[in-house]
Order: C-alpha cells, then sequence, then structure tokens
C-alpha cells in the first residue's frame, strides 16, 4: 500500500477528528504555493478566505467566517493547533456525538469571528485572522465545563484534572492579550466563551448543533438529485393482477359448479344418464 493510499484509507476510516485534522493539514499544504511569499518568508492571505476586521468586509464576504478557521500563518501554529485539537478531540467526542462535534466546531468558529471583528472595530484597527484556534478552544471548554474533574495524564508531570489544563490555557491568552496577537487572543477566549455557553444551553435540552445539522441537511436535499416517485407504480401495477385473480376466481367458480352438478346426476341416475356434452365436459375437466 503506497502513502497515498494509506493516507485515503485512515480518512475513510477515521471519525470526525480525524477528517478534521485532515482538512487543516490539506488546506494548509495547498495554501503555500499560492499564498506564501518565500521571499518574505510569511503567508499573504486574501479578505476572501481570511476573516477581516472590517465590518463591511464581512458583509460581502460571510463566508470568511467559516473559512479562516480552516488556515494557518506557519508550520509551528498549524502543528501546535493540531495537537490541541487532537487532545480536545478525543475528550470531546467521550461523551458527545461526532454531529455536536462538528456543530460546535463551525459555530465556535464563527462566534469567535464575529466578536474578533467587533473588537478590532472598536479598538480602530484593521487587520486579518486565520487559524483553527477559537474553534479547537470551543471543544476544550465545553469538554472542560461538562466534566471538570476528569482526570487526564501528562507525560513528566502525572495525573492532573481536565480543568487545571484549560485554565492554564486560558490564563496565559489572558496574560498574552496586550504582548501581541491581540487579535488571536480575542478569538481564543472568545471560542472559549462559546464552548462554555453550548454547554449550559445543552444542559437546560436546547442543543445549538442542531443548527449546523439542519443546514447541511437542507443543501444535501437541495443539490442531491431527486429519485422518482413511487406514485406510478402504486397506481399501475395493482390493477391488473387484481382483474386477473377476480376473472380466475370466477371461472373457477362457474367449472366447479357445472362439475359439481354432473356429479349429483351420476350419483342420482348414473353416468349413463348424461349427455355427449356432459360427458365431454367431465372428460376436459378431469384433465
Amino acid at each position: 500500500m503506497s502513502i497515498i493510499e494509506d493516507i485515503k484509507f485512515q480518512y475513510k476510516i477515521g471519525g470526525i477528528a480525524n477528517k478534521m485534522i485532515y482538512w487543516n493539514v490539506g488546506i494548509f499544504l495547498l495554501s503555500i504555493p499560492f499564498f506564501y511569499q518565500f521571499k518574505q518568508g510569511v503567508f499573504d492571505y486574501p479578505s476572501w478566505l481570511a476573516v477581516s476586521s472590517e465590518p463591511l468586509a464581512i458583509v460581502y464576504k460571510p463566508w470568511t467566517l467559516l473559512t479562516y478557521a480552516f488556515f494557518h500563518d506557519g508550520f509551528l501554529h498549524l502543528f501546535f493547533n493540531m495537537m490541541v485539537l487532537n487532545f480536545a478531540s478525543r475528550l470531546y467526542l467521550t461523551f458527545f456525538t461526532q454531529k455536536q462535534y462538528l456543530g460546535l466546531y463551525l459555530l465556535g468558529a464563527i462566534f469567535a469571528g464575529i466578536v474578533y471583528v467587533l473588537s478590532f472595530y472598536l479598538f480602530g484597527q484593521s487587520w486579518i485572522m486565520v487559524g483553527a484556534s477559537a474553534a479547537i478552544m470551543a471543544l476544550l471548554v465545553a469538554t472542560t465545563t461538562y466534566q471538570p474533574l476528569m482526570e487526564i495524564r501528562l507525560l513528566l508531570i502525572g495525573n492532573v484534572k481536565l480543568w487545571h489544563i484549560t485554565g492554564v490555557i486560558l490564563l496565559l491568552d489572558l496574560l498574552q492579550i496586550q504582548l501581541g496577537n491581540t487579535g488571536g487572543h480575542i478569538a481564543h477566549l472568545s471560542g472559549a466563551f462559546f464552548g462554555y455557553i453550548y454547554i449550559k444551553l445543552l444542559q437546560n435540552g436546547t442543543d445549538l448543533s442542531r443548527i449546523v445539522s439542519s443546514v447541511i441537511d437542507f443543501f444535501a436535499n437541495l443539490f442531491s438529485p431527486k429519485k422518482a416517485t413511487p406514485f406510478k407504480k402504486v397506481h399501475v401495477n395493482p390493477k391488473k393482477p387484481t382483474v386477473k385473480r377476480e376473472s380466475k376466481i370466477v371461472a373457477k367458480d362457474k367449472t366447479q359448479q357445472q362439475i359439481d352438478e354432473i356429479l349429483d346426476k351420476i350419483s342420482q341416475s348414473g353416468y349413463d344418464s348424461l349427455t355427449a356434452e356432459e360427458k365431454e365436459f367431465l372428460f376436459k375437466a378431469g384433465k
């Protein structure tokens, strides 16, 4: 089996978490020849892919509230995000379904993107943002909110509570919010907040992930080929067999009735009392 075939096989048998990692890595690799500036050593993403802090950009390009969450501005950015995504995904899927996973990932990214735009607009700054960090934080904080005392075994440290890990990550975001990458840290904290709200609503009976499921089902039904309705089959097919059965039953009743009459005549007057036509009919019926 070649490497390409192995990747396809792993993607096919893997769950939603594996697929999400494959999508992030695949899109990052595709973005290198298109958006990486080799002379400057940086990525230069266009405004129709990265989320912009300009509110009008969101109005004209609303899809960027999702696309930004699948692009990264460097290998290390991708590497650390995928490590945390793998960690958070395994914990989240211990308690929740794959549909809830996809719904929270996408809604967390959208919510964080909106907060980012509003924040930078209030600051009077214009910038763009990429990265899956906000969606990942939504997954991690959602799991922590649901099971804060869950024990996690860390290498060289030992067993710690899940809320300890999440708390340290959130604290680092808060401490670094003024040091650099302000937009990124705002998005992280926004995604974390959405994860918390999502679980609280879910515990009260409201599953926000159904919004995403409904939208996906709508577009799936919209673009899927329509099947022919079974009306014609139901309307046409039953008629002929029904008529045939009735005609057979009627024919069978008449024949049997005539046979019974001939047999009665034989029992009363004997076979010789039958006419030539009755004898011939009885002979054919016997065959």
